[in-house]
C-alpha cells in the first residue's frame, strides 16, 4: 500500500506543476492546529486544501471539522487518496476551466 507521505508528494508535485498555483506540506506539531489538512494551496487566486488519506482510510472527525471550517471560509476543500481525485477536485470547482493541463481539460 502507498504511504500517505508518498501521496502527498505526489500531489504536491502534481499541483505545483500547475499554471498559477503554489502548494507547500502543512507540518503539524506542538505549534500548529490539531486536524489541520495536510495540504494548503492557493491555485488561480483560491484557497485549496487538503486532507490526505491511503486508500480505505477517512479523514478524523476534527479534520473533518477543520475543512468545514475552511469550507465556510471560503476554501475549496477535500479529502483526496491520490492525484486523481485532486483532479476531480479541480475540475468540480472549474478551477482551471479553459486551461490543458496533462493532456486533460480540466
Amino acid at each position: 500500500m502507498t504511504s500517505e507521505r508518498a501521496i502527498v508528494k505526489a500531489i504536491l508535485a502534481y499541483l505545483n506543476s500547475l499554471p498559477n498555483c503554489l502548494a507547500r506540506k502543512r507540518w503539524g506539531g506542538g505549534m500548529g492546529v490539531a486536524g489541520e489538512p495536510d495540504i494548503d494551496a492557493c491555485i488561480c487566486g483560491r484557497s485549496l486544501q487538503l486532507e490526505v488519506k491511503r486508500a480505505g482510510e477517512q479523514a478524523t472527525l476534527l479534520q473533518q471539522k477543520r475543512l468545514e471550517e475552511w469550507r465556510q471560509a471560503g476554501a475549496i476543500v477535500g479529502t483526496v487518496h491520490s492525484v486523481g481525485e485532486t483532479k476531480t477536485i479541480l475540475k468540480e470547482n472549474r478551477i482551471l476551466s479553459g486551461q490543458t493541463i496533462d493532456s486533460e481539460r480540466i
